[in-house]
């Protein structure tokens, strides 16, 4: 079976009904009761070929109006969407605006700050050449100013995400279809949920959401890439995908919870006889082993220690056969650029620095991201240690609600990260394989409901509604 690319359409999945087509070739509602798209249209049409290299600039405009406005026309407003290939490309007040709004700042999310993303670009470590295409979406009003943002990435592979979707290409390949190139939306080689379309908080924000959506969808048509995927999105925005012929995926991940914790014990107070001691007796391995653990923090952590950090990253990945994504200089630009936000928990040895695990601060989250040592020593418990009792520890001092602690590891349950959902929602061209996959997410789903029933009913907390 091979993949059906269908005809490039401006209109591709956006139409509602009862539209009728005007003379010119946009499209109206005959009567209009709420705030919505008005009208769709292209600029001049391009001949477009699948190459990893390619971009668009202005390629799509609308025609919004918010909800109570009447369609007067002064009450329109004309919104253009084009591609950049560089975050660069938009000032950071923008893009931080549309994340911001986003999230609300309670919520807020520094892997989606421009500074994290600009530092992924120009480290050499999201570009072409590790198969990482920026082609960020834009929405602009006629006064050019930003009403929405989309991150995305033209990928030649599918590492880096933590949603596997391996199986899939090869069932691509095995009916002689082509997989590779498609869309990424995400954060790049990292799986913290957050919202994906950052729009202005405006009262156009659901319509510019819209437009943003068919943006995507109609460029993955006109890219003729075979899918397009938005990883770890808000719950919020992965229902309203759904009506949009996402295909809807769940994951698990673990993260922990602070109850208004006053201190560590007070934490362990919640747990379960066994597990906490379990846990004192984990922690009195690290100075036992004269091991000094250290939480450093913005200008705290000087560019030794960035180099020191970047071979325990080499040494984890080299240990277990995977892919070196980040440079050196990822990690010399995220502590010059995100200052504060970055939390650097090490520990020494005496005077040297023997393992460590990086963290970034949210609005009410730590995030915990990547951990390494020296090679070839072992120090019994130290990960926990600096992965998960530090990250904890640190929470409750800055009064954060939850410590997220990356992918996989179900050895967190025992330590008080308990499994939580995660999202994901695909956009496959082919609408033969997006029923097959819609068969398969299906039964994957229920799943998961199941294994993450499991863990909570066999949480480490005393009180099973703690969990």
């Amino acid at each position: 079976m091979a993949v059906a690319m269908a005809a490039v359409s401006p209109f591709l999945g956006f139409i509602q009904p009862r539209l009728r087509k005007s003379g010119k070739g946009q499209c109206f509602r005959d009567s209009v009761k709420k705030g919505r798209v008005m009208a769709l249209f292209w600029g001049p049409k391009k001949e477009v070929a699948p190459e990893m290299s390619l971009s668009l600039p202005d390629f799509m405009q609308a025609q919004i109006y918010s909800e109570g406005d009447s369609a007067k026309s002064e009450n329109v407003k004309k919104v253009s969407v084009s591609v950049v290939s560089s975050i660069s490309e938009v000032s950071s007040e923008e893009w931080d605006a549309c994340s911001l709004d986003a999230t609300g700042p309670k919520q807020y999310n520094p892997f989606l700050a421009h500074n994290f993303l600009l530092s992924l670009e120009e480290s050499r470590s999201a570009v072409k050449e590790t198969g990482w295409v920026p082609q960020h979406i834009i929405a602009r009003d006629e006064h050019n100013n930003i009403l929405g943002v989309v991150p995305l990435y033209l990928k030649s592979h599918s590492y880096g995400e933590y949603v596997f979707d391996h199986s899939w290409a090869d069932a691509y390949y095995s009916y002689g279809a082509r997989y590779y190139p498609k869309f990424q939306c995400c954060v790049p080689f990292t799986p913290v949920t957050g919202p994906r379309i950052l729009v202005r908080n405006n009262s156009y924000k659901d319509q510019v959401f819209d437009v943003l959506v068919s943006a995507l969808k109609d460029l993955a048509v006109k890219f003729q890439v075979s899918s397009l995927h938005i990883t770890f999105p808000s719950e919020n925005e992965w229902h309203r995908l759904k009506d949009k012929g996402f295909l809807q995926r769940t994951g698990m991940q673990y993260h922990w919870k602070n109850r208004n914790y006053k201190n560590f014990d007070d934490f362990l107070m919640d747990m379960k006889q066994s597990k906490r001691k379990n846990i004192r007796q984990e922690r009195k391995k690290i100075p036992a082993q004269n091991l000094t653990m250290k939480r450093l923090r913005g200008h705290e952590i000087k560019a030794k220690h960035w180099d020191t950090f970047y071979k325990f990253y080499r040494n984890t990945t080299d240990n277990k056969w995977g892919t070196a994504y980040l440079t050196r200089e990822f990690f010399h630009s995220l502590g010059s650029k995100m200052g504060d936000q970055v939390l650097l928990i090490v520990a020494e040895e005496g005077d040297e620095i023997v393992a460590g695990a990086l963290n970034l601060i949210g609005g009410d989250t730590l995030f915990g991201r990547l951990w390494g040592c020296l090679p070839h020593v072992y120090y019994p418990s130290l990960h926990f240690e600096a992965c998960y009792y530090q990250a904890i520890e640190a929470a409750i001092e800055l009064n954060l609600d939850k410590v997220e602690a990356g992918a996989q590891g179900e050895h967190k349950i025992q330590r008080g990260y308990l499994p939580v959902t995660t999202y994901s929602c695909h956009y496959i061209v082919d609408e033969g394989f997006r029923r097959v996959l819609g068969d398969f997410l299906a039964r994957e789903t229920a799943q998961v409901e199941l294994v993450t029933k499991l863990f909570q009913d066999s949480g480490p907390f005393k009180d099973k509604n703690t969990a």
